[in-house]
């Protein structure tokens, strides 16, 4: 098995698989005219899932919507993003992807990126540039990162203009001996990363290599099946990468498939807590795994962001989506900081609290939607991760049970100045845009959300 072992591929061979020709494959475009003209206006994207051929909620790929503050904020103004006319959807934009994008934005709100998740043009990333309604214009070049990523990559804004797409193949065990006498190796993955220049839309730079496991861990039976949510920490010389990580007990007797397979008992309750992948920026190298034991959780997401660089300059990192810790990663020491644990069954004086999905904004504060192990439903609460409390806000659809199924799949919390936007609808069901006011501590309701059957709104941008 190969240990550690790190190749960076060459940038001038990258390019010739990459650039590919760009097409529109929206399905009504009677609002989607490409308008390069920029008038100013703070646009606010709003998108939403849409169900297969087969039904299926959420698979069939993303809409997008773009809208102003103020349309956001009046309770009259409506958004029909699923509305159709026969087979074809009258409103919004197509963004290009086979199933669920993974929406990314610049901070002014002026382009979405997204990089296709399965299918012929999976792992192809296209950027849009904002011109309110349906008004998407694809700019720039369409960048094909499979050759690199694979068709289904993992991938984030991790600072503002640079993407960075992560990918872990599946844990491939070793071990060694014949039935029933085998002996326990390891469990090794291979790491893929690409840095992506989104002001200009070419890839920077790229690596593979083994998981940096220890000796020890692969011994133990460590592993891990996925990667995600890169983050780029405020020097910009660290980027710190969640991990979903597993552990088998090999002092166990394994099991024999038909094929003569062995396979090792789980032993995840045994795991010493949660993991990150650290590597030196820009060069992708000197690649580490930093722990946390304060928590078990993992920590790389689903299709949200965990991960976030605050006023401070430390990294705040949550345990989304099926925890309630928010941990930090000292800029000092680039390692966790042991002496720091935000809970927010703690703040709230709850349990079972489990963080969807969350937002920093500023000097410590930050919004967070929360699911609970007791009661169905979807949650706000405005948290202060210096002082460590938390107060709810509350929301007319919060007690809906198909709201959890929406932010179980929700991917970004829209922030403008003191004012953060969250699109809220029970899956399959209308409801509307909330916005938080994180100076004053208010939520109130704005602009009404038109759903349809196997679609909800996703986020805001």
């Amino acid at each position: 098995m190969k240990k550690n072992l790190f190749r960076i591929a060459l940038l001038s061979t990258v390019f010739a698989a990459l650039t590919l020709g760009s097409c529109n494959n929206d399905d009504n475009n009677n609002d989607s005219g490409g308008n390069s003209e920029d008038d100013g206006t703070r646009w606010i994207s709003l998108t939403g899932s849409f169900p297969d051929a087969t039904g299926t909620p959420g698979n069939g790929g993303t809409r997008a919507y773009a809208i102003t503050p103020e349309n956001a904020a009046n309770p009259d103004y409506e958004v029909d993003l699923f509305k159709m006319n026969g087979e074809q959807y009258v409103n919004g934009f197509a963004l290009k992807s086979s199933r669920t994008a993974r929406v990314q934005a610049s901070e002014d709100g002026k382009f979405l990126y997204n990089i296709q998740y399965t299918g012929t043009d999976g792992g192809v990333f296209n950027k849009y540039k904002v011109s309110g309604a349906g008004k998407y214009e694809e700019v720039g070049s369409e960048v094909n990162t499979a050759s690199i990523l694979g068709t289904s990559p993992r991938w984030v804004k991790a600072a503002e203009g640079i993407g960075v797409g992560v990918y872990a193949g599946s844990a491939i065990l070793d071990y060694e001996g014949t039935a029933p006498n085998f002996n326990y190796k390891n469990r090794d993955s291979e790491v893929k990363i690409a840095t992506i220049d989104l002001n200009n839309t070419y890839i920077i730079n790229t690596a593979i290599f083994n998981f940096p496991w220890t000796d020890e861990e692969r011994a133990a039976g460590y592993g891990v099946s996925r990667i995600d949510v890169p983050v780029l920490n405020a020097a910009k010389n660290k980027l710190y990468i969640g991990c979903n990580v597993s552990k088998v007990d090999p002092t166990k007797t394994p099991t024999i498939d038909a094929n003569g397979i062995p396979s090792w008992p789980a032993d995840n309750a045994n795991i010493n807590g949660t993991k990150t992948l650290v590597v030196d920026y820009p060069l992708l190298r000197n690649a580490k795994v930093i722990t946390s034991t304060l928590t078990k959780t993992n920590n790389h997401g689903y299709r949200t962001m965990t991960q976030y660089v605050g006023t401070d300059g430390h990294v705040y990192q949550a345990t989304a989506t099926g925890g309630a810790d928010i941990l930090r990663i000292s800029k000092t020491t680039n390692d966790y900081d042991a002496s720091y644990h935000f809970n927010l069954n703690t703040a709230l004086g709850i349990t079972g609290a489990q963080i969807k999905a969350w937002r920093y904004v500023k000097d410590g504060v930050a919004v967070v939607l929360y699911t609970t192990t007791s009661v169905a439903g979807g949650y706000v609460a405005i948290i202060n991760l210096n002082d460590k409390t938390a107060v709810k806000l509350a929301t007319e659809v919060e007690t809906d049970a198909a709201l959890s199924t929406t932010l179980g799949q929700f991917q970004n919390i829209g922030l403008i100045g003191d004012n953060v936007y969250l699109p809220l609808t029970p899956a399959g069901k209308d409801g509307n845009i909330y916005i938080v006011n994180t100076k004053n501590k208010t939520i109130t309701k704005g602009a009404k959300l038109k759903a349809a059957s196997g679609s909800f709104y996703l986020g805001a941008y």
